[in-house]
């Protein structure tokens, strides 16, 4: 049918055609006008256009280019050092990408688990292959190779956990949050909790984010105690590796059995010393994520608080720079609890909190444990955890920063000596500085052997 529509069409075209060519060879027969003269007529059914239809045109097609779509598809890739099922670290990573690929209908999350620095190039070209946009290691000896590649791909954005290294590409990006913020919120709690002014920490190994993220929590421990007027001590026992839940299990009793301590928390990924002081019947403070909430380990008579890292706030300043086609992102993203995302279902998540049993703030801590603490201790956790989020106060700010004598030895940078002050109160210390030299304890922690 519609194509015999056109056929007619086109017959009455052709006749019209033929009639005009007709009558214009007549007059110019008749009248001997020159060829320049004759187009008067086209002119009139298409007039040229002036000064007022010009910018009509031009007003046009820029609204129609501001209507067309700026976004495009892309891909997260997130290259796992862990399996993702019953840690807490990689577990965080994974429902990043899960709420990213939920919030935004143009953006996939992809993944590989158990990924070591061996492999991590072949699978990000694997993926790259497969359509990967941005590929992230989560942890800093499997996400370091990936700068290899960085200028083989120019057009992908690539990405590793900063651990001390601040090694930097165009298109190398390194990220870590503020964790410490929240880790002093818990110090608070666990200082204010102990009876009998021991609290252990089941720990992976000296490094500066380990030492970084502990002494964020000492902190915390020490305000209380002094607050209260308490003296508490915090032994730190390391077990080798992020992951190794016999050996996690065997320090967790022995903090307990030899150290008296009755509050305990970790620095490493396994269920273990959670399961200890479940068993032993101590107080647990947990790490990276809402442990009772999300995965239902234990409940709030162990745990009296955890904090919960949202990696998908700095996942997505990347995804935003990627379809902005910046080809020069931020390379150090270092973000904290006065940055947030909004998720899918309108919640808003500041990048680390306190949270327990789907709960945040005060509510998060355990009722049992919130019956046993100070009025005093409450509202200061309420009040500091306020002001994180306003970006008013920071613990690593408003505190000095004096040696244990403990730590990591760095290439240029040896551990401070015991008792001297590397850093006044009241001075912010850089990004750079926190990610990649703080390399020592705090004084008052004791390092176990």
């Amino acid at each position: 049918m519609i194509k015999k529509r056109l056929s007619k069409k086109n017959d009455r075209v052709f006749h019209t055609f033929v009639l005009i060519i007709l009558l214009a060879a007549i007059v110019m027969g008749t009248t001997m006008c020159t060829t320049a003269e004759a187009p008067a007529d086209v002119s009139e059914e298409e007039p040229a256009p002036t000064e007022e239809t010009a910018a009509e045109k031009t007003e046009a097609e820029e609204e129609t280019s501001a209507e067309m779509p700026t976004a495009e598809d892309v891909t997260l890739a997130i290259e796992h050092f862990s399996v993702i099922e019953g840690t807490t670290w990689s577990g965080a990573h994974n429902r990043a990408g899960q709420r990213l690929a939920e919030k935004y209908p143009n953006v996939d999350y992809v993944y590989r688990e158990e990924v070591g620095p061996d492999v991590a190039v072949p699978y990000a070209e694997e993926l790259i292959s497969e359509g990967a946009d941005i590929v992230v290691g989560n942890a800093e000896f499997m996400g370091l190779p990936l700068q290899d590649i960085a200028e083989k791909y120019p057009e992908v954005y690539f990405g590793s956990i900063v651990a001390s290294d601040l090694t930097t590409e165009r298109n190398f990006i390194r990220l870590f949050p503020r964790q410490y913020q929240a880790l002093y919120l818990e110090g608070l709690i666990a200082g204010a909790l102990t009876e009998t002014g021991n609290i252990g920490i089941v720990s992976a190994f000296p490094s500066v984010q380990v030492i970084r993220r502990t002494n964020g929590f000492v902190l915390g421990v020490q305000d209380a105690a002094e607050m209260l007027g308490k003296d508490v001590n915090i032994y730190v026992k390391y077990a080798g590796d992020w992951f190794l839940p016999p050996e996690e299990r065997g320090i967790a009793e022995t903090l307990i059995s030899q150290y008296d301590v009755d509050v305990i928390t970790q620095q490493t990924d396994s269920g273990s010393p959670l399961d200890v002081a479940q068993e032993q019947g101590i107080w647990f403070v947990g790490k990276d994520m809402d442990i009772v909430g999300f995965y239902g380990w234990s409940d709030t008579d162990t745990v009296a608080v955890s904090f919960d890292t949202r990696w998908e706030v700095l996942y997505e300043k990347m995804i935003e720079e990627f379809l902005a086609g910046e080809e020069n992102p931020e390379t150090i993203l270092y973000l904290g609890m006065d940055d947030s995302i909004v998720l899918a279902d309108g919640t808003e998540l500041p990048t680390v909190d306190i949270m327990n049993d789907n709960k945040v703030g005060i509510e998060a801590i355990s009722p049992k444990a919130l019956e046993l603490l100070p009025d005093e201790i409450v509202q200061l956790v309420a009040q500091r955890r306020e002001q994180m989020i306003n970006g008013e106060w920071d613990p690593f700010t408003e505190h000095a920063f004096i040696s244990n004598g403990t730590g990591l030895a760095l290439d240029g940078t040896p551990i401070p000596d015991a008792g001297v002050e590397v850093k006044p109160a009241g001075e912010v210390p850089t990004a750079a500085w926190l990610l990649s030299l703080f390399n020592f304890d705090l004084e008052g922690v004791e390092i176990l052997e």
